[in-house]
C-alpha cells in the first residue's frame, strides 16, 4: 500500500493501482473514491483532480486493463513462427490475463457495455478481437487457414478460449490444468480452421 503523500505527477497512477487492488480483493462494489483517497493518504477531494466521479474511475480502470491485455495479445501475435504457434500464443496470453485478473476482466467487459462508456474504452475493448481477426486474415492470405469470414472465425475462437478462462476461474476444469485446457481448445480450433496441406 502506498505510503507517500500526494504528488501531482503520480496520484492518478496510485489511485488506479489501489483501485485495481481493491477490485481484486473485495470486488467492484467496495470501490469508492473516498476510501482510495484515505489509502493514498490524500484529502478526500484530491482524486477529483483526475476522476470526476466513481464512474470515471471505473472507465479509466477498464481502459487501462484493455490496454494491457491488447499489448500482450499484439506482442504474442507479432512473434515469429507459423500461424499455429502465434494463434496459440495469443490464446494462452488471453487465458493467462483472464485467470490472473478475473475481477478486473469482469469489470472491463461490464463497463465497456455501459451506455455511456467512453469512445476510447469501446475502441480498446474491440482491439483484442481485431488482433485475432487480423492474424486469421493474414493466415488465410497465406493459405494456412480455410476461407471464410475472419471475424466469424475469430468470434468462435474467442468464445472457446474465453470459455476456458471462465471454467478455470470457476474451478470447473475437473482435474485439468489451465494450460492443458487451453492447449486442448487451441488444438480443436486449429484442426477445424486449418487449410488442408497441399502436399498431403
Amino acid at each position: 500500500m502506498p505510503t507517500a503523500t500526494y504528488h501531482r505527477e503520480n496520484l492518478r497512477e496510485t489511485l488506479l493501482e489501489l483501485a485495481e487492488r481493491t477490485v481484486r480483493r473485495s470486488g467492484v462494489e467496495s470501490l469508492s473514491l473516498r476510501e482510495l483517497a484515505r489509502e493514498a493518504k490524500v484529502s478526500h477531494a484530491a482524486p477529483a483532480r483526475h476522476f470526476r466521479d466513481r464512474r470515471a474511475l471505473l472507465d479509466a480502470l477498464a481502459l487501462e486493463g484493455f490496454q494491457r491485455l491488447n499489448r500482450a495479445m499484439a506482442d504474442a501475435a507479432a512473434t515469429s513462427g507459423p500461424f499455429g504457434t502465434r494463434f496459440r500464443a495469443i490464446a494462452t496470453d488471453y487465458v493467462s490475463f483472464a485467470v490472473e485478473n478475473a475481477a478486473l476482466l469482469g469489470l472491463m467487459y461490464a463497463v465497456k457495455h455501459e451506455a455511456d462508456a467512453s469512445d476510447a474504452l469501446v475502441e480498446a475493448g474491440r482491439r483484442s478481437m481485431r488482433v485475432a481477426v487480423e492474424l486469421i486474415a493474414e493466415a488465410q492470405s497465406e493459405g494456412d487457414v480455410l476461407p471464410g469470414d475472419p471475424e466469424r472465425l475469430a468470434l468462435v475462437a474467442f468464445a472457446s478460449v474465453h470459455g476456458v478462462a471462465v471454467l478455470a476461474t470457476g474451478d470447473l476444469l475437473e482435474g485439468f490444468s489451465v494450460e492443458q485446457a487451453t492447449d486442448a481448445a487451441v488444438d480443436v480450433l486449429l484442426s477445424a480452421i486449418a487449410a488442408p496441406d497441399p502436399r498431403a
